[in-house]
């Protein structure tokens, strides 16, 4: 039997085993692990987080609790960061009274992009290689009163370059600071799962949705990297109640970066 032990992080625990786990990969679409029917315990049994860290919405003012691997292969914390039951996908929840970065107001559960199986922070250049993510997720849950969430992103330097974003039922691409860049549906339904992709290569980034091209945005910076989870867009000065059961939530059934 594998050794355990508690990690208590911010009033969450999450089991931590010294078991490692078979991580699939498949050359054309995000890593899934299709486990027993028993079911999973840890996100890591779903999808392929060899080279990603997460951020958590808990910890301390501005400096949220981060985890690396190897710990992330054996680690959950509901309701925040969990595997379903039927091990179709991860649950990424981030509430309005969660902890933020010191970059942001806004809390988030989000994958950020590692190399050399998480050892080190990935950062790549638009102009250098071709650089692509895909991601297939369904918005769940948005926020009370500002109802906007971002589910997948790429990120350069201090801040992003192109994300998902819904607000509401209008989900769109933006453009750095321009929010509303492209709109790519006002008419989604929450729970309908997508496929995020986007290729960056020559100093552009192509962007699909569902593996069509929407949007091509134009950015030549060297310090890029992937971002995916759910990156809520409201905190407690915007939204009511400031409580855990305000939230939003993304589901992610697989996520794949490649680099050539």
């Amino acid at each position: 039997m594998p050794s355990t032990r508690t990690v208590l992080l911010a009033g969450i625990t999450a089991a931590v085993s010294a078991t490692t786990f078979a991580l699939s990969a498949h050359a054309d679409t995000p890593a899934v692990h299709q486990a027993a029917a028993a079911g999973c315990t840890y996100p890591a049994e779903v999808l392929d987080l060899t080279d990603w860290k997460l951020t958590l919405p808990t910890g301390e003012d501005e400096d949220p609790t981060e985890i690396t691997q190897p710990e992330l292969a054996t680690f959950a914390a509901d309701p925040w960061f969990r595997a379903e039951s039927g091990c179709d996908a991860v649950r990424f929840r981030a509430a309005v009274d969660g902890v933020t970065t010191s970059g942001s107001s806004y809390p988030r559960t989000e994958l950020r992009e590692m190399t050399d199986g998480g050892e080190d922070e990935a950062e790549w250049s638009t102009t250098d290689g071709t650089h692509t993510l895909v991601v297939r997720e369904a918005f769940m849950t948005l926020p009370e009163e500002r109802p906007w969430l971002v589910g997948a992103q790429v990120h350069g330097g201090d801040d992003d370059v192109t994300v998902f974003r819904l607000e509401g039922s209008s989900l769109y691409i933006t453009d750095g600071d321009e929010r509303h860049h492209h709109l790519v549906t006002d008419d989604y339904e929450l729970g309908t799962e997508f496929e995020a992709r986007f290729v960056a290569e020559d100093g552009e980034i192509d962007v699909y949705y569902n593996g069509e091209r929407q949007t091509t945005i134009s950015h030549d910076g060297d310090t890029n990297y992937f971002k995916a989870g759910a990156y809520t867009q409201a905190n407690c000065d915007n939204s009511e109640p400031c409580a855990d059961d305000n939230y939003g939530e993304v589901r992610i059934f697989g996520i794949k970066a490649t680099h050539s």
